[in-house]
């Protein structure tokens, strides 16, 4: 064999080798990027969870807001309907996702409005418990949305940079979305004490 088909060869190892090495590491990352996903998927179906003993705490003292306890469960059922798979986290998909959880929390939100009218339903031992796990269910939502970002920006740098990118456009991986703040929450709130 002459010299030069040697190295060649040599350099043609080396890039199979190196594009084998790159392949495999969009593979952990998407992997890691899933796990993420799991976690977020878990912390909003805790939320979930807990929506139907809130609600039936709620029921059983504020009798008159009915409007809000169905707000509540209609944006409950149109959250858990939303199932969105790991491997389908485009932008757009994202959006839809969001879009839903972000309708039940203001639906949440409200409930807990319509809660403080009522001095017997926050003095409940159980409304009192629940309202403190909602709070951290929902801080857990916010750490685990912002471990998602961070990993999907790993796998997202990996897999738009050159040469990265032809490896990755080969082998079928493409960009995932992330979770974005709700429309309206860079605005800063109007706070008046005077009514």
């Amino acid at each position: 064999m002459s010299k030069g088909l040697l190295i060649g060869l040599g350099v043609a190892a080396l890039l199979l080798f190196w594009g084998i090495g790159v392949r495999n590491g969009m593979a952990t990352e998407n992997q890691e990027v899933e796990a993420s996903w799991a976690k977020v998927q878990t912390a909003y179906q805790r939320r979930a969870d807990l929506i139907p003993t809130l609600v039936n705490t709620v029921k059983g003292v504020a009798k008159f807001e009915k409007e809000t306890l169905t707000d509540v469960i209609n944006a409950r059922a149109s959250a858990t309907q939303i199932k969105l798979d790991a491997k389908d986290l485009t932008p757009e998909n994202m959006k839809k996702y969001q879009e839903a959880q972000s309708q039940l929390s203001g639906s949440l939100s409200r409930l807990m409005v319509v809660a403080e009218k009522y001095p017997e339903l926050k003095a409940t031992e159980n409304f009192s418990e629940l309202q403190s796990q909602l709070e951290g269910t929902e801080n857990r939502i916010k750490e685990e949305r912002d471990r998602f970002n961070d990993t999907v920006k790993g796998y997202n740098n990996k897999i738009v940079t050159f040469p990265n990118s032809l490896i990755a456009s080969f082998s079928g991986f493409t960009t995932k979305g992330y979770f974005e703040a709700d429309a309206g929450a860079s605005k800063m709130p109007t706070v008046d004490f005077s009514k």
